[in-house]
């Protein structure tokens, strides 16, 4: 199995506790996420996020192709970080950790997913014309989506 690693970091304007309540909300995920990907949250447990806590939802990345996915949040500190993990979907292995760290300047958000294809050695050229370029344009809309819900930590 080839694991592919994607990490992107990011410094917005807020305390930590603020970014905490917004990422922890599962359906706050509908305000980062592109149209194009008609994200659409089918159910979540009601609450405060917890380990165990289970989110199932479609997406539709390919052709309009509808893809059921269904993750469970693994693991939480709360305000620094939790890990959500495909437990049913269009990946063979999804392992993604939110890392929030507080400074000077705001919150920095990190993201740092582990994913692997189905299909084994024939998934690369899909991967590479396909796969990773969606998942860069998902992580680029995130990243002006956060910017202008929050504001840059950035200093010009």
């Amino acid at each position: 199995m080839n694991i592919h690693r994607l990490q992107y970091a990011q410094t917005i304007t807020a305390d930590i506790q603020t970014a905490w309540a917004f990422f922890s909300d599962p359906c706050n995920l509908c305000r980062i996420t592109p149209e194009w990907l008609c994200f659409d949250i089918r159910f979540v447990s009601p609450g405060e996020m917890y380990s165990g806590m289970i989110i199932e939802y479609e997406i539709r990345a390919i052709a309009r192709i509808s893809m059921y996915w269904l993750t469970e949040i693994t693991h939480v500190k709360k305000p620094y970080f939790f890990v959500d993990e495909q437990r049913l979907g269009p990946y063979r292995f999804w392992h993604h950790q939110h890392l929030f760290h507080e400074s000077s300047r705001g919150t920095e958000i990190i993201d740092l997913v582990h994913y692997a294809l189905p299909f084994g050695r024939f998934s690369a050229p899909v991967h590479y014309f396909l796969v990773r370029p969606r998942l860069e344009q998902i992580f680029s809309f995130r990243h002006k989506a956060l910017e202008r819900i929050f504001g840059s930590g950035h200093v010009d």
